[in-house]
Formats: C-alpha cells, structure tokens, sequence
C-alpha cells in the first residue's frame, strides 16, 4: 500500500472514529481552548439550512475535549465535490459527511499553532485552494462595540464595512455589519457565486454586529449581505459602510481601499487652522456635479472627478469664489433626486470615478485656495430595497410607527435618532468624509424636517413628544451632538443648517441652548428678495417692505444667503427668466439682485450658472448652457460682472469682517418708498474703514439724489452695477469727489448729492 492511501485510509478511520466518540458525548469539543457542550447534530443541521448565529461553533478547527491532541476541521461547501485539508506539505482528503457538502476531517496529531487550507474540487471540475475562513478568531474588540452601542465610536468606519487587512500572515478582507434582529448573515459576491450558504458570518453577541474574515478578498470584489430575517424572509443588502459601490442601476458594493491616496493639500489645512471663517470673505458656487459640464464630444457622459479638477476648479478660481458647495455625492440610485435619497453614506459616487478620483478633486481645490463644502442628508434616506430601510428585516435605521418613521411627500424613512447605534452611523459619518476626504464642512440638508415631529404631515398624523410637543427631541440632541463633535476636533469648519424655520439659536453654540451650528441658511431673506425682483418695478414700492424686512433678524443668527438651486426648478424659472422687463432691464435687475446678495450681511451662496444668466431652468440630466457667454454679449458681460464683485467683496473687508453684528451695518435710508431706493453703510472692525452702498430698483434715473454717508469726509464712487463692461447703460457716472454736506438725512448725520442710474447699485467709498 502506498503510503498516499495509507495516510488516507488512516485519516477516513481516524474521523470515523472521532465522530462516533463525540456523538456518544454529544458532541463536546473545544474552540481553540473554550469548552462547550453542543448537540452537533442541531448545530449542523441549522448551518446546512444557514440559519445559524454562529456557524463558528461548528466550522473551522475544534480540539477535542477528550483527546487534547487531536482536532477536527469541519467545512461546508455545498459546490464541492470533494475537499483535501492542505496543510505543510501535507494533504488529506476529508470525509464528506453530509451530502449538502459538509465535510470534516480529524487530524489525530494537531499541534499548536496549526494553518491549514482547502483544496476544492468542484462539480465543474475546477479545482481551487482558500485558507478556511473558520480557522479565524473575532477580530473586534469588546470596546470597539460597547463604543459602538453607547452611540460614540466616532472612527466607526475604521471597523464596520469591508477593510482588506493581513491576519496571522494571511491577507483578506474582513466584513462587519449591524444587524440586530437578523437569524442569520452571510457575506455574497462572485467569490461564492452569490451563494448564502457558503460565507455565513458570526454574531459577535449583544452588539447585533456580525463578522467574517474571508481570505483571499482583494480590492475590487464586489459583495452584498444576505440576510434571513425574524420572519424567515432572505433580503440582499448593500453595505451601509461601503466606500465604494457599482453604478447604477447596479447595487453591490466594492471593497475599496481608501487609504492609499497622497495628499498634498498641508498648506490649505495649515492655513484654515488660522483663519476664523466668520470674519473671512466667502462666496460659494453651488455646483452638481453631472450637469455643470459634460462631454462635448458625448453629451450623455458625465466628466469625473478628474476632469472637472481641470476645468471646474480653474473657473471656479478665476471667477473669485472662496468655496464649491457640491450637491450630495454620497452614492445614490437615481439621477433625479441629485443625491438628496442617499443610499451609500460612506460612498463617494461612482458616476463620476473612485473615491481616490474624488480625494484628486478635493486635493486640487485646496491647492488653488477653494474650500470644498458637501451637502449632506442625515434628514431620511430612500426606500430602495437594497438599502438601510427595514435593514435586517426590522425597522432598524428607521422608525416602527410610519408616523415617526416616514415621509410622506419625499416617500422616504426619518433616522430613529433616539437609537445610539443609528446616532453613531451618521455621527461617524460626518467625521469620515473631513478626515478620510479633508473636506471643509458641511451643508446639512433639510435640518427643520429633523426637528419637528409634524414636519410636511398632513392633519394629525404624527406622535407627540413625551411633553406633548412637536419637537424631535431625539433628533434635537443628534445636532447638538453631531455639532458638538465635530467642532470639537475640527474647529476650522464649516457646519452650515439648511433650516427654513424660526427654530431658535440654530447657529448659537449649544452652551447658549443653541443647535451649535457655524452657520445658517437665511431662506427668509431669499424667498423676500426673489419675490420682490419678481414683480415689476412699477409695484415694488408696494412691496418695499420685501426688500428691508431682512435686517430685522440679519443679526440674529450667522447667516449665508442663498441663491441656491431649489429656486431654479420645478417651474420656479432661472434666476435671469424671474427678472421682469426687456431683456436690458432682466440683466440690470440680475446685476442688481447679484449686487445686494454681495453687500447685504453673511456670507453668498450663488448656484452655477447664475453668474452668466442661464436663460432655461436648470435640468440634472444636461450640461449648462456654456454656449451663451461665448455667443452672446450679456451673457459675457455678466459672468464677467460677477467675476468683479468677488473681486471687489474680498478685498474690501468692510463687506465681510463683520458680518454677524449690527456694528457691521447701518441703514442710511431704508424709507425712500416711492422710489424704491435703499442705501447702507457696511463697516469692518475699525468703524473708519466702511463702504456706502446704495441700489435704486427702478429703470428711474436720478440727479441730485440726497445720500445719507456716516463720516464727514470725502467719498468717491468705487463700484457700478451699470458700468458698459458689464452691459450697463454706462451714461450716468459719478465721477467726481463727493463732498459731504453737515446735514442729517435718512438715518445719517451727513449726506452727498450723487446721480442715480437705473436699476443699478453703487458702492461709495471715503478717500482718505
């Protein structure tokens, strides 16, 4: 007998044995070292069905109670035709004990430490070999998840997900999920043939997390959870901590590695480390990514990340904006929804490259002094099967009752806030994309839907508060967390609450009872103005109020006003098609709707193609229309207008230093009702350091016009809205020095006589 069949033979009878001495134990073994009594039977059987919380238990390698030297190893392949136990230079075919594909083997003279692989043979006759996944203790510390339950594991994402890692010298990937309520979890991708049975993972106990290292999982895989439910239900689920993903209307996910990418931007992160943004100039361009430009050659192709570097970033810094507010670009199925129904919180979207294409973008804007804001949506999320909702078969990231846990006119599902571990999910996201992507804030959409429990509900159809109130008080302390953290270790940047009600303190610290937010969209000071340029200049005198009403809370919370791209869709026209009158006046009274949104307190939002007059709404699906300012003067003319009041706003710091006090502002005259004429001063920190601004909205010119100044002093026109360059009439100029007159008008103690032109604003400025 050879000494192949000889080992073989001794193997077979070995296992036998071994298997029949634990069946009269009823099947004691010990896992590396931990006794436990278990009906193997029971314990096979749930693992042939995959309905097991731990087929560990069973799988992998087990010492033998009674028999310390010796151990047997266990696999369930329900595509093999046959498995041999590789280890050395060693090995032994296994015995295949249940038809289903269970094989097992006892190795009578084990010895600590102990490797050993597969080598498969397949029904198709392919023959592979894999290091077990079951030889493998938990990897995740009992710290990481009691961190993870209390709700503030805020590196969560260095542990759940798909992290490609090296384990007693042997190279994988190991997977984590949440899922609590789950019978069972299994790990399916191409590897397994999306099999469930083949790579069913181990519930690390009362967290609700579950594990698996696989080995021989590299960059580029792509896999889903499958999960069998309470009700016995099997649903298939995309990671929620994927950092990548395939495009749609694909859904898997794809184990990337993220941290393989060099920066270069340490003068931009240096630098924001010393600037205290509320006193800086910025002006942000809103952009959406797949529609600001596409392929000229194949208009049906988005430019990636790359390609936008080259040519958004270089527009963007010529036109003189400070920051790039970025519509969502976490993962999302569908175009329309431009990345507000997010279903990949830790994923860049592959429509338009990797995550290390996105992390080239980033890099880029900060090397040309831009700041990068993303939107982000930690409101609701969508109802696609593949996604967060009714996770492992429970309502698990949402609520229960549709009342809490749904939104009726989005049709999405609300975060359940008031769960730590789904706090922790979006608290360690936020942190994720500024140290993984140095991105520079946040705009946080949808922030009132948060906070209140009727919000967008029809009648009564909401739960009170435990006080009977219609706060979320849950989703309450969520934002006064999630601010908290993130100031706390990144206090250079820039938390911005898109919150459309009076909601108090919402860019007040939450020591002062506020949501600790850096800043706050003014929607009341938009949705006034855009009606007010709406209406015919004739009107707006009975409309005056419109234009004023702002200042009254101007100062009441750190504001950024907002040209945003929710005011260009839907039917709501482009910024150019709201102007009324000819199209000579529609460009004055843009220019002049450009030019109170650069000199009225906070900071500017202005949504891409504004700055050059997009004449048609704008649509997600197609490129602006950069034909307009190559073929048509106005068009030109007020890009390039736009381009100066950046240029004009950062240099002149009394038009941001002091944006958020009443100190930074005064009205010269806000009562000039028949004419529809306003003027202001705007001061930096030293008062003498001011501008006068002053915007008549009516085609009226006016000689002689009474302007109230704050200074005794010589002031001189230093900007025009109506200048030739930028499609101005041009015919109306204050040359000269203007002398003050000791005289008290409007709200000021001095005055000077100026000519007026149409539809137009100027800014004066003392010469000293």
């Amino acid at each position: 007998m050879t000494g192949f069949l000889r080992n073989f033979f001794h193997s077979l009878i070995m296992t036998v044995k071994k298997v029949c001495e634990l069946s009269s134990h009823l099947g004691e073994t010990i896992n590396e070292g931990t006794p436990m009594t278990l009906n193997i039977t029971h314990e096979l059987d749930k693992v042939i069905a995959s309905d097991h919380h731990d087929p560990f238990v069973v799988l992998g390698l087990h010492v033998l109670e009674h028999d310390p030297n010796s151990a047997i190893i266990r696999t369930f392949l329900p595509l093999a035709e046959s498995v041999r136990l590789v280890f050395g230079d060693e090995k032994r075919d296994m015995y295949k004990m249940r038809h289903e594909g269970l094989f097992e083997i006892v190795v009578p003279d084990y010895v600590e430490p102990f490797s050993y692989s597969f080598e498969v043979t397949s029904y198709n006759g392919s023959i592979n070999t894999f290091v077990d996944p079951y030889r493998f203790m938990p990897q995740l510390s009992e710290y990481d998840q009691h961190l993870f339950n209390y709700g503030t594991h805020y590196k969560l994402y260095e542990k759940m997900g798909a992290h490609s890692v090296v384990i007693n010298g042997v190279e994988g990937t190991i997977f984590r999920v949440w899922a609590p309520a789950a019978r069972r979890v299994s790990v399916i991708g191409n590897f397994n043939f999306w099999d469930g049975r083949v790579h069913q993972m181990r519930s690390l106990g009362s967290s609700g997390i579950w594990e698996l290292f696989i080995p021989g999982i590299d960059q580029g895989e792509i896999y889903k959870y499958e999960i069998r439910t309470p009700v016995d239900d099997i649903v298939e689920k995309s990671d929620p901590f994927q950092f990548f993903a395939e495009i749609r209307p694909k859904t898997a996910s794809i184990v990337w590695n993220i941290d393989d990418y060099t920066w270069h931007d340490g003068e931009w992160l240096e630098k924001r480390k010393n600037k205290k943004i509320y006193e800086e100039a910025v002006s942000i361009y809103e952009v959406h990514l797949g529609s600001w430009q596409r392929d000229p050659s194949d208009p049906q192709r988005f430019l990636t990340y790359r390609e936008l570097a080259e040519s958004l970033i270089p527009y963007v810094k010529k036109m003189g904006f400070t920051h790039i507010e970025i519509l969502p670009v976490m993962e999302h199925p569908f175009d329309e929804s431009w990345g507000y129904q997010t279903t990949g919180y830790y994923a860049v979207t592959s429509r338009y490259g990797t995550p290390q294409d996105f992390m080239y973008f980033v890099d880029f804007c900060h090397q040309n002094d831009i700041g990068v804001i993303l939107d982000w949506v930690p409101s609701h999320f969508p109802k696609d099967g593949h996604s967060l909702g009714r996770f492992d078969g429970t309502a698990l990231y949402e609520h229960e009752d549709p009342r809490q846990g749904s939104h009726a006119e989005w049709k999405t599902f609300i975060f359940n806030y008031s769960r730590r571990e789904v706090a922790n999910f979006l608290l360690a996201n936020a942190l994720f994309w500024l140290e993984k992507y140095h991105v520079d804030g946040f705009r946080v959409d949808a922030v009132a839907s948060m906070l209140y429990l009727d919000y967008g509900r029809k009648d009564d159809n909401w739960i009170p508060n435990r006080y009977g109130g219609k706060e979320n008080l849950a989703a309450i302390n969520f934002i006064k967390h999630l601010n908290s953290i993130v100031y706390e270790r990144h206090p250079d940047v820039a938390m911005i609450a898109e919150e459309s009600t009076s909601f108090y303190g919402v860019s007040k610290s939450t020591d002062q009872g506020g949501l600790g937010f850096g800043f706050k969209w003014n929607m009341g000071w938009m949705n006034d103005i855009l009606d007010y340029f709406s209406r015919d200049s004739l009107f707006r005198k009975f409309h005056h109020n419109k234009l004023t009403f702002s200042l009254f809370y101007a100062f009441s919370e750190n504001f950024i006003l907002p040209l945003s791209h929710d005011e260009v869709v839907h039917g709501k026209k482009s910024l150019l098609s709201k102007m009324p009158g000819d199209r000579w006046q529609q460009f004055a009274n843009l220019r002049l709707l450009f030019f109170f949104l650069w000199t009225h307190p906070g900071k500017k939002i202005l949504f891409m193609g504004g700055e050059f007059g997009q004449i048609s709404e704008w649509y997600c699906k197609v490129s602006l229309d950069w034909h307009l300012p190559e073929q048509e003067a106005f068009h030109n003319q007020l890009q390039y207008y736009v381009e100066k009041l950046n240029e004009i706003y950062k240099n002149e710091p009394s038009l941001w230093q002091v944006d958020f006090s009443s100190k930074g502002f005064k009205w010269m005259d806000f009562k000039d009702v028949d004419h529809s004429i306003i003027s202001f001063a705007r001061f930096g920190k030293n008062p003498a350091d001011h501008v006068v601004c002053l915007l008549n909205m009516t085609p009226e010119t006016h000689h002689n016009y009474r302007v109230g100044v704050p200074e005794q002093v010589q002031y001189k026109e230093f900007f025009c809205s109506d200048e030739n360059s930028f499609g101005g009439s041009d015919t109306v100029v204050n040359a000269d020095v203007k002398h003050p007159f000791d005289e008290p008008f409007g709200e000021a103690e001095y005055h000077i006589k100026v000519t007026v032109p149409p539809l137009a604003g100027i800014i004066f400025k003392p010469v000293r």
